[in-house]
């Protein structure tokens, strides 16, 4: 019992190391809470750092998900504790005890959550999102619909109750973390990413 709640702090802690903050200090000696849309995760490192740091951020924070679900794996003694690591490491990366309780959106680690927990929804997922991206330009509506996704297709996949509450878990974490982005998009004024020339 100790080595599973050593687990579930640990993805605490481990979830609220804030890379995007981190990574703009290190590349451009700045607070990146303090330009842009003011998140520490790598669509405003994009935007405000550049694309190398960008992609940095999102396979730190992606890796930093993945990394502790399979470790408490190899540590389970009753399934839920993967699931349970997983929403932890979420909730750390969006509620960073590092920041004081602020944080990212939780997509980059979340999308590690589900690489560890099911890749095969996770590549779905990223399907969808990518789709969404295409056509639309907006990461936070492409992040929403696809966050949508992960639920529905835990239920296409008849997945047991637990990875079905996560899904939803995730669902509602994202809407959260999105709640301006929701505001902006309704009133139109939400930034697209614009790839090579307009």
């Amino acid at each position: 019992m100790l080595i599973q709640l050593l687990l579930i702090i640990s993805a605490y802690l481990i979830g609220s190391i804030p890379f995007g903050y981190l990574i703009a200090r290190l590349f451009k000696g700045i607070d990146i809470r303090e330009f842009g849309s003011h998140n520490i995760g790598a669509t405003n490192v994009l935007r405000v750092v550049g694309p190398f740091p960008a992609v940095l951020t999102f396979l730190l924070d992606m890796g930093k998900g993945t990394a502790v679900v399979l470790f408490a794996k190899s540590f389970a003694s009753f399934t839920l504790l993967p699931i349970i690591v997983g929403i932890c490491v979420i909730c750390g990366h969006n509620f960073s005890i590092f920041l004081r309780g602020k944080g990212g959106k939780g997509i980059a680690t979340g999308s590690g959550v589900l690489v560890g927990l099911a890749p095969v929804v996770a590549f779905f997922t990223f399907l969808i999102w990518l789709i969404s991206f295409g056509f639309s330009r907006y990461v936070s509506l492409s992040s929403l619909i696809a966050s949508l996704a992960i639920p529905l297709l835990f239920w296409l996949r008849k997945a047991e109750p637990s990875l079905l509450i996560l899904g939803i878990l995730i669902f509602i974490l994202v809407v959260i973390r999105h709640r301006e982005n929701i505001k902006r998009l309704i009133k139109g004024t939400e930034p697209k990413i614009r790839l090579g020339r307009r």
